[in-house]
């Protein structure tokens, strides 16, 4: 075993098993459960029960795996089941995933942390669509071993022809993913053929069975142990004198000493210590789960990550990616999504569709082409051509409002992996792998004419000089980023131009960002279109964590209507140090004073999509204060947001 890879890891194999409807997954995963003794006297009692009541002499194995009553009743799975247990070699994690067509995205999440794939084929019925689409989904998704398990061959009477032949056509089809090693096995698991003892009524197989080559396969090579990424999850603050980032190392080792740096501020430092429950330790190696200090103050966020200062990750903003569609409703060019990747959040829309996979061919073809197809054999073909529909393959570019930092799918699963989440309604739709950053053909012929010393370098790891530590000691204050929300005309700028005056005559170093700023400067190539507000919210976050970063109290007023606009800001701000202020007046009111003459322009259609009028407002769920605007005076707001200042220790009291 490499010396960096976890002795965890290596003694626990997850794997999945797939196949089409009625393949007999859950009753092998059963039968395996029950010949290695993993069963409880409770569950086997519950199953000879169900048997009973049907009046059958044998017990049904797959009742032990299907956990929802709907599968039960129809003998079916429709969710992911999962199921531990252990031999005396290894430990296992199994991901029972369902076989309609309809669920298909049930098994891009089972195989997503998989090392190994059960793809079951009914002997009876031979390689069906199913069987390919689920072999292809474990090839996109790096799965590196895969059991073809030959199922139900006590129902062909235990055929060789009958075995020889799928193996023959799987084998042809196999040939053409990324599967590194695949192991045919004759199985029925309803009699226990060849799936923990080997089966006397198949003396043409002399291969393995399926346990032992669950307890036997190498997976140690698998993971990635050369690059270092620590995604921070979490920021442990319990006192003044300790400061941790909490995650789980997704690849590589680290050892306290090495010199670190943080994406994507690029600063570096060198890690400190390393901490569990158990107390300290000398190394560290994925998948562990730990709490790193560093030597130095720097300021990290959850979504940051924590890399080896000469072994950087690509840090981009345009990827190019293989897409899985999981939503019902079909994926549209040019919304606004969610990419959650790793820990971290942003907003995203999917730019351009490239084309779609032949999941029985693996011919790519985009979805005119695909038309035509269908109307050549008769069948209903997609009035969208740009769009992928539920459970379809593609291939896609995707641009961010914020960096990510990634390595290609191939070389790590953890990195290169990413989750696609409708903010209307915050459900997942898609997931992807990424192949890497978009670059036009003039960037890669002017990258690839250079020398690799000479290409540019994306990220500055300079430390800063001057650090906030020191200069929060200097200015006797703590800094702040102070987000005042509100509809338009709640009177968020009034307070915020009050609460500055305060502050500065007391000596505090403060910076006010307003609309009106960024409108007629940074911003003013932006409309109110709602990728443009997005934009606008982004920029207006990266300006109030500069002033941030540089010691001040920094008081931002902007309507930012959606909470994933906010929250996109305070990711790029240390926990307890964004302060979200809500300013409640009521639509009337804001449209009686109506300052800048919007609500009018809004009504009378000049302009589109106005928040409160044709465009919604989502209040704050938790702000840290609510001011009343609406039936309190100026005076009463401001001593609440001081008593609040002095209450999180921003100011002294």
């Amino acid at each position: 075993m490499d010396s960096h890879t976890s002795p965890n890891h290596a003694n626990l194999l997850r794997f999945t098993t797939v196949g089409s409807v009625d393949d007999g997954k859950s009753t092998l995963i059963g039968r395996l459960l029950y010949d290695t003794q993993n069963i409880f006297d409770d569950q086997l009692e519950a199953v000879r029960k169900v048997a009973e009541r049907k009046g059958e002499e044998e017990i049904d194995l797959s009742l032990l795996t299907d956990g929802l009553a709907a599968e039960r009743e129809q003998g079916i799975t429709i969710d992911v089941a999962y199921r531990y247990f252990q031999t005396s070699k290894r430990k296992f994690i199994i991901a029972d995933t369902p076989g309609h067509v309809q669920y298909t995205r049930n098994m891009v999440t089972g195989a997503s942390t998989a090392n190994l794939a059960i793809i079951l084929i009914d002997a009876r019925r031979g390689v069906l669509e199913q069987s390919r689409r689920h072999g292809f989904i474990a090839s996109l998704l790096q799965v590196s071993h895969m059991i073809v398990a030959v199922n139900k061959i006590d129902l062909v009477d235990y055929s060789k022809e009958v075995f020889d032949s799928i193996v023959e056509e799987y084998d042809e089809y196999s040939r053409k993913l990324d599967i590194k090693d695949i192991t045919y096995i004759p199985v029925s698991a309803l009699k226990g053929d060849n799936v923990v003892s080997k089966s006397a009524k198949t003396p043409w197989y002399d291969g393995p069975t399926v346990l032992h080559t669950l307890e036997n396969v190498h997976i140690g090579s698998d993971l990635n142990v050369r690059d270092f990424r620590f995604p921070v999850q979490y920021v442990i603050r319990p006192d003044l004198n300790f400061r941790g980032y909490a995650g789980k190392i997704v690849a590589g080792s680290v050892n306290p000493g090495e010199e670190i740096a943080v994406l994507p501020s690029g600063l570096v430092s060198k890690v400190k210590t390393i901490t569990t429950m158990d107390g300290d330790l000398e190394d560290a190696h994925a998948p562990q789960s730990v709490v790193i200090t560093l030597e130095d103050e720097i300021d990290i966020s959850r979504g940051d990550m924590i890399v080896r200062r000469h072994n950087l990750p690509q840090v981009e903003n345009n990827i190019d990616v293989i897409l899985c569609w999981m939503g019902n409703d079909p994926l549209e060019i040019g919304k606004n999504y969610f990419i959650k990747h790793t820990t971290r959040t942003v907003n995203a829309c999917i730019s351009k569709l490239i084309y779609m996979f032949d999941v029985n061919t693996l011919h790519r073809t985009d979805a005119t082409e695909h038309n035509l197809f269908c109307e050549l054999i008769k069948t209903p073909h997609r009035t969208d051509v740009n769009t992928l529909l539920l459970n379809e393959i593609g291939r896609a570019e995707i641009k961010l409002t914020q960096p990510i930092m990634l390595d290609q799918y191939n070389k790590n699963r953890e990195t290169g992996s990413f989750i696609v989440i409708d903010p209307d309604t915050n459900f997942t739709v898609g997931a992807g792998m990424i192949r890497g950053a978009v670059r036009s053909i003039e960037e890669t012929i002017h990258a690839e004419g250079k020398a690799e010393e000479e290409l540019p370098v994306k990220v500055e790891i300079e430390r800063a000089p001057v650090s906030l530590k020191e200069r929060e000691e200097r200015y006797k204050h703590k800094t702040a980023v102070i987000w005042f929300t509100g509809l338009s005309g709640a009177g968020k700028s009034t307070i915020a131009k009050s609460l500055e005056r305060l502050l500065f005559s007391t000596g505090i170093h403060t910076a006010l960002l307003d609309w009106d700023k960024l409108h007629h400067g940074l911003c003013k190539d932006l409309s109110f279109s709602d990728q443009d507000r997005i934009e606008n919210i982004r920029r207006a976050g990266e300006v109030a964590r500069v002033f941030y970063e540089h010691g001040s109290v920094v008081l931002c007023t902007f309507v930012s209507p959606l909470r994933c606009q906010r929250d996109q800001v305070k990711a790029l701000i240390p926990e307890g140090r964004f302060l979200e202020v809500f300013v409640r007046c009521s639509l009337q009111t804001c449209v009686q004073r109506d300052p800048r003459g919007l609500y009018k322009k809004a009504m009378d259609g000049e302009i589109p999509q106005f928040t409160g009028i044709n465009s919604p407002y989502e209040e704050p769920l938790n702000p840290d204060i609510i001011l009343d605007a609406e039936y309190k005076s100026i005076e009463e707001n401001l001593k609440a947001l001081l008593e609040m200042l002095k209450s999180k220790g921003i100011i002294r009291k």
